[in-house]
Formats: structure tokens, C-alpha cells, sequence
């Protein structure tokens, strides 16, 4: 039998027991109804029924459907409060992303992302995409099995009980006509060829899927563009800064989204991360396509303000990420779609609720299209948050996409098994003590 990091079985997989949750209030496909009956069996939903008498598994407060974290880099929550530093400049913290990149190994990662992945879990997520480019050990060399990282991730994420998608990222240069630099190389596996026939290694499970991606137009030449395919979904790094427009204004003549329609990356299963910097013709190519906005990481790192009402008005679905985990909080994250469209626009009343939650439980955008929607067929993933708090009381239901935070989430129900029951997570205790331990020590290397 092959052994995970630390020695572990690889990859457990479980099938919860036939279960009932009543939920006090639950917010279903057709509005939000009260005392809600839901069946499970086998990670689905077999019956919803609101106006039942109370019995099972109670879930005070209001249940929503699990929130989807379309765009993720785990490692990176190990830089959250290290990058202020000489007023916290993008290139202080790209100095300090490299280095921490640098003294990641399967183990060390596998130990980060299972404290990374568990704060996700309390935080509202019940999926996540997991953008993975850091593949290789220094200086570009694979590892005995070349999908080490991968793996660590994988076991990272079964461990913290989160649905999983490795969005195996192609990524083969340092900017156009620009060779890697000697962290880079640790991310190229030298053509997108080659990048593929890695990826075909990866075999899915029960909460793990395989999704792919490229960087960036800077990062993937462009006549290899078209060769980086997935049955899913293909996510990309597109006009997150200017700089990026320029660059490739000046290589191709062509805008980020200009040149992907060129060279035949398919709209319908392109997942745009950040669309930041788009033109008026960008946001009509991209109809039919996804955008996965992280707000808190567009802050954090000083990009700007995407045109999310734009894009949804013109046929692109919305989803959100946490990226770099600044903030790893769903609610956060879906609620910053409205505020900072408010800013851009001068305007109050963007979105509606129901909007806003449709993009923050969009997990089709990471490939669990059955997941997302309290009803019966649907993936068991339920979110339950207090209406009790400080932040929530005397708030009408609807009003927790504005109101509350991941602090008011008190169960997480990932695929009919309780992950997060009263506020704690079940699977792993005290995940700020394994995030403290696992970062100071990679601080210390």
C-alpha cells in the first residue's frame, strides 16, 4: 500500500450514514422556507420538506448551501500579516511569495494546507480549487512521483473534509519570452506537453477532482495555449494588472482576453480569475464564460476593482475565491462583489441576495456541478449560521450575505458528514495551532 505524507493511508474515503437535518430556517432554490426537513444518503440529498415537525440532527439558525472557493494558493496564507514591510508594496510581497515558495516540500505543504483547508471549512467553504503551480522541488527537478505536491494537497484537503479540485496549472515561462528564474523552475514542466501528460496521472475520488489552468498569458507561450484542455473547466489568470495588458498589447497585439478567444481557449469552459482590467470587447468575448473575483486579495494587493455587474449583464457567471487567503471568510468574500462594485460605480443595489449567493455557491465553476442548491439530488454541502450574534441580530434572514461572517458559521455538512458542528471543527482540533506551528516553522527554515 502507498503511504501519504506523514505516514498516512492516502486519501481515505467515506460514505456517511443515512441521515435527517432540521433546520430552523433554510434558504432553498425558491426563497428562504422555515423548519426544513432534509434527508441525506450516500453524500445526496434525497428529500426536502419545509413545515416538518423537529426531529434529527437540529440546525438552529439559518442553513444555506456550502459556499464554493473558486481560486485558492494555499501556501500563501503564510504570508497573511508578513508583507507590510516598507508600507507593504506589491514587489515586497512577490519578494516574499518567492522565498516562502522556496522552502515548500510535499510534507511541509501537505502540514500547511491541512490548517489552511480547515480554516476554509470554518470559514463557510465546502469546495475549494486549489490553483497548484508549485510542482517540482528547487531548481526544477520532480520529485520520484512527479505529482508529490499534488498529492499533499490531495490528502491535505481529504483530512480537513473539503471537496477538493487540483487546478494543475501550466505554467512554462517568467513573462513573455522570458525563461524562468530559478523559483519558476520549480513551477515549469518545460511544454504544455509535458505539463499534460503529468496531469493525465492524477486519478480522481470521492471529494477529488483534477481541473486545469493557465497562469497567465505571460506565463504559457501562445502557441501553447490552446494545448492546456480539460474536460471541466480551465481557469487563467487574466488583466489582473495593467501591466499584464500592456505586456501582451506589446508581444501579440491583442488584449489577455483578445488572444485566448484567438487561439481557441472555449468561452464555455473558461473561468476567468480577477478580469480586473478588461475592455468594453473583452467583456462581450467572455459571454458565456465564468469570473472568479477575490476581492480580499484584489485589495490586499492593490489590482482594482473588476466589472462584476458588467460581466454578469453580459452573460458571464460569478463566482469568488480566497487566492493568496488575506482573509479566508465565504462571506467575505461574496458580499465584497457588491461593495466594491458600489465604490466603481457610485451606485447602491448592484446585486441582489439572491445573486450574490448564487456566485458565492457557484461549485460548478470547480467542477462539482451537482453541488450548490439545498434540493433533492443535490451534493449534502450545508452551511448553518447563527441569526444570533452581534453581527447578526435583528438581521432579516436574506440579510447574512451582508451581515454576517465566517465567525457566525456554528455547522458545516460537506457530502452528509458533519465537518464543523458548534463552531469546532471535528476532524482537526484547534487548526490555528497547527496554522501557528506550521508557519513559524517555515519562517524559521
Amino acid at each position: 500500500m502507498t503511504v501519504g505524507p506523514r505516514g498516512r493511508p492516502p486519501f481515505p474515503a467515506y460514505r456517511a450514514a443515512p441521515t435527517v437535518f432540521w433546520c430552523a430556517q433554510a434558504w432553498l432554490p425558491g426563497g428562504i422556507a422555515s423548519a426544513v426537513r432534509i434527508e441525506v444518503a450516500d453524500g445526496r440529498i434525497t428529500g426536502v420538506t419545509p413545515g416538518s415537525p423537529r426531529s434529527g440532527t437540529v440546525l438552529d439558525g439559518l442553513t444555506l448551501p456550502g459556499f464554493a472557493n473558486g481560486h485558492s494558493h494555499a501556501f500563501h496564507r503564510a504570508l497573511r500579516g508578513r508583507t507590510h514591510h516598507e508600507r507593504g508594496t506589491f514587489w515586497t510581497w512577490r519578494e516574499r511569495m518567492y522565498a516562502l515558495a522556496s522552502r515548500l516540500d510535499p510534507d511541509t505543504y501537505y502540514r500547511l494546507a491541512r490548517g489552511v483547508y480547515a480554516e476554509m471549512v470554518l470559514g463557510g467553504y465546502t469546495s475549494v480549487g486549489e490553483f497548484h503551480y508549485l510542482h517540482h522541488a528547487p531548481g526544477g527537478k520532480p520529485y520520484a512521483d512527479p505529482n508529490a505536491m499534488g498529492a499533499a494537497l490531495r490528502q491535505a484537503a481529504a483530512d480537513a473534509g473539503i471537496r477538493l479540485t487540483l487546478l494543475d496549472t501550466c505554467y512554462l515561462a517568467g513573462g513573455i519570452g522570458v525563461e524562468p528564474d530559478e523559483v519558476q523552475r520549480r513551477f515549469s514542466d518545460g511544454s504544455a506537453a509535458a505539463w499534460a501528460e503529468r496531469v493525465a496521472a492524477l486519478a480522481e475520488g470521492e471529494l477529488f477532482r483534477v481541473g486545469a489552468a493557465i497562469h497567465s498569458v505571460r506565463a504559457v507561450p501562445a502557441d501553447q495555449l490552446s494545448l492546456v484542455d480539460s474536460a471541466r473547466v480551465v481557469h487563467v489568470h487574466l488583466s489582473e494588472q495593467r501591466a499584464e495588458n500592456e505586456q501582451c498589447l506589446a508581444a501579440y497585439g491583442r488584449t489577455p482576453t483578445e488572444l485566448l478567444h484567438e487561439r481557441g481557449v472555449p468561452a464555455e469552459r473558461l473561468v476567468a480569475v480577477h478580469a480586473t482590467h478588461l475592455t468594453t470587447s473583452d467583456v462581450a468575448l467572455l459571454s458565456g464564460a465564468r469570473a472568479c473575483f477575490c476581492p480580499t486579495t484584489e485589495r490586499d494587493l492593490g489590482d482594482g476593482i473588476g466589472p462584476a455587474r458588467a460581466l454578469r449583464d453580459a452573460g458571464v457567471r460569478l463566482g469568488i475565491g480566497s487566492d493568496s487567503n488575506a482573509v479566508v471568510d465565504a462571506f467575505e468574500e461574496t458580499r465584497a462583489l457588491e461593495l466594491d462594485d458600489r465604490l466603481a460605480s457610485e451606485e447602491r443595489g448592484r446585486f441582489t441576495a439572491e445573486e450574490l449567493l448564487e456566485a458565492g455557491t457557484d461549485h460548478a465553476a470547480v467542477g462539482w456541478d451537482e453541488v450548490g442548491a439545498l434540493a433533492e439530488g443535490a451534493g449534502a454541502d450545508l452551511v448553518t449560521v447563527t441569526l444570533d450574534s452581534v453581527r447578526t441580530a435583528g438581521i432579516e434572514p436574506s440579510g447574512v450575505v451582508f451581515a454576517a461572517s465566517g465567525a457566525d458559521v456554528r455547522h458545516v455538512v460537506v457530502a452528509g458528514r458533519e465537518v464543523v458542528r458548534d463552531g469546532a471543527h471535528q476532524l482537526i482540533e484547534r487548526p490555528e495551532t497547527v496554522l501557528a506551528k506550521e508557519i513559524e516553522a517555515l519562517w524559521q527554515s
